[in-house]
């Protein structure tokens, strides 16, 4: 007998559906898998003929074949099993095959028949529902993540037999909801603000123009000048996601596998920051089957680079692309994936290897060929992408001691909010642009007018710089966001001032 179910697989980070044909025939004991099926796949077989009979049905001796269409698609992961033991039940008999049409099943057995989690029960619920199906079951530790979905019926099961009384008439399984609305309702809970921050206004104004118009940035200090903790407070002053951002960032982690136990949906901006011992695929993804990574990971958030120049130039160089096109493609000889990867870059970096050149209180021990190699190792091209470039210097005596109270981030997170809008106005319609650090050329040319004398300050700054037509651009643009800031609806020249102060690598190379 053939029995027919719905299920999905992940590709990138979608899923599209897959039809689970299972026939049960006459012959010799045998359990064929086809259709492409890879490591977990193959070896669900086994899980499903132990879960079947722990749970009290029957397992039956004959020839079963499992396809897995479409059939020229490679199958991964273990989401597969509960449909495929459904399968048999229904073949056999043990299950009424006609309760199961239009519904979409997904999850992994154990060995007793526990249904457990799987990944990317976001994007399968999505395909669900975009497919038109009756309902979505899936493991219960599922339901949060697929029951954002809404006008989808989501149901969890803990185990197969629950799953097999659901069906018979039994017991039904639970129906999960999710208050999408009240997700983004709950108050901040960050854990760092900028109120601790103490001295260090400079670089807080330019992590503010960072946040406000989603440009990158580098900065270059001594150890212990405050760079990692201004860092990590940059996602606290970052805008809300929107509900399209959250089910995007949402999706990745689910992929990934990172997604927190029972999180029905990201709502507050990532922040990665990887170890400077990161292979290149752990940097942007990879693997024989593609898997998203790190830069992939911070997706509408930040990604942290500390110590940049410790990081292999090879890892470093990949970066290009996402930094540019705000997505990683990965080609692999079976199929090219592509994974989102719009972040805010924040790196930083020591002046030099022992850290004190230029300090103004600590003699620094290295030769200048050294400090030129050290700083070689971040190439031009990777500057040319990152927008602001910002000395961090030591943090004073009487700013450190100084206990008056220091803006907090809610009160930077209404400005940089207040600018956002503006770009959002400005951009309405577009797919690709959403903030000034993604503009086109042409978008410069239509929305960065520079008042009198702004112009001939810029033209004195690329003579004096040396700037690259990248640099040039990148200025425009953090000009741009600093008149959004102060509600100009044109770029002048304290703007312009004020962004070619945050080229200083560009000084140090002229």
């Amino acid at each position: 007998m053939l029995a027919r179910i719905a299920s999905a697989a992940v590709l990138g980070i979608d899923a599209y559906l897959v039809d689970v044909e299972t026939d049960v025939a006459g012959g010799l004991p045998t359990f064929a898998t086809v259709g492409l099926p890879h490591g977990a796949v193959k070896e669900g077989r086994e899980r499903v003929n132990a879960a079947i009979q722990n749970a009290g049905y029957e397992f039956p001796l004959r020839r079963i074949t499992v396809n897995l269409a479409p059939a020229d698609i490679r199958k991964e992961g273990s989401a597969f099993d509960l449909p495929i033991a459904l399968g048999v039940l229904a073949a056999t008999g043990q299950v009424d095959a006609e309760r199961l049409a239009g519904w979409l099943v997904l999850g992994e057995l154990g060995l007793d028949g526990e249904v457990r989690p799987i990944r990317g029960a976001l994007s399968a619920a999505v395909a669900a529902e975009r497919a038109g199906c009756v309902g979505l079951i899936l493991p219960a530790a599922n339901v949060r993540e697929a029951a954002v979905v809404q006008g989808l019926d989501v149901r969890g099961a803990a185990s197969l037999a629950a799953v097999v009384g659901h069906l018979d008439g039994g017991t039904a399984l639970p129906r999960a909801s999710v208050d999408v609305a009240a997700l983004f309702d709950g108050p901040a809970t960050d854990d760092v603000d900028f109120g601790e921050v103490k001295g260090q206004e400079h670089a807080k104004r330019a992590l503010e123009v960072a946040a406000a118009g989603a440009h990158n940035m580098l900065m270059v200090g001594p150890p212990g000048s405050g760079k990692t903790m201004l860092a990590r407070r940059l996602p606290t002053i970052l805008p809300a996601m929107s509900l399209a951002e959250a089910l995007e960032t949402t999706k990745v982690h689910s992929v990934a596998g990172v997604l927190p136990a029972g999180e029905a949906l990201l709502t507050r901006r990532p922040f990665r920051a990887p170890h400077h011992t990161i292979s290149d695929a752990g940097l942007i993804g990879g693997g024989s089957w593609p898997r998203p990574g790190e830069v992939s990971l911070a997706h509408n958030g930040v990604l942290f680079l500390d110590e940049l120049p410790e990081f292999r130039k090879n890892v470093l160089e990949v970066l290009r692309q996402p930094l540019e096109d705000g997505s990683v493609t990965l080609a692999r000889a079976a199929t090219t994936l592509t994974f989102p990867a719009r972040v805010t870059l924040a790196a930083a970096m020591n002046p030099c290897p022992c850290g004190y050149h230029g300090d103004p209180l600590r003699a620094c021990t290295c030769s200048g060929s050294a400090v030129r190699q050290y700083l070689s190792r971040v190439s031009g091209p990777l500057l040319d992408r990152i927008d602001l470039h910002l000395e961090v210097p030591a943090v004073r005596w009487r700013d450190l001691t100084d206990h008056r109270a220091t803006e907090p981030s809610a009160a930077i997170r209404e400005r940089v909010a207040r600018a956002r809008r503006i770009q959002q106005e400005r951009f309405a319609g577009r797919r690709l642009v959403h903030a000034n650090a993604h503009m086109t050329p042409r978008d410069l040319r239509e929305h960065c007018r520079l008042a009198d004398g702004a112009d001939a300050l810029l033209k004195s700054a690329i003579a004096r710089l040396g700037l690259s037509a990248r640099g040039y651009h990148r200025t425009l643009k953090i000009a741009r966001t600093i008149a959004d800031l102060a509600g100009a609806a044109a770029v002048e020249r304290p703007h312009v001032s004020e962004a070619i102060q945050y080229r200083t690598l560009d000084r140090g190379r002229a």
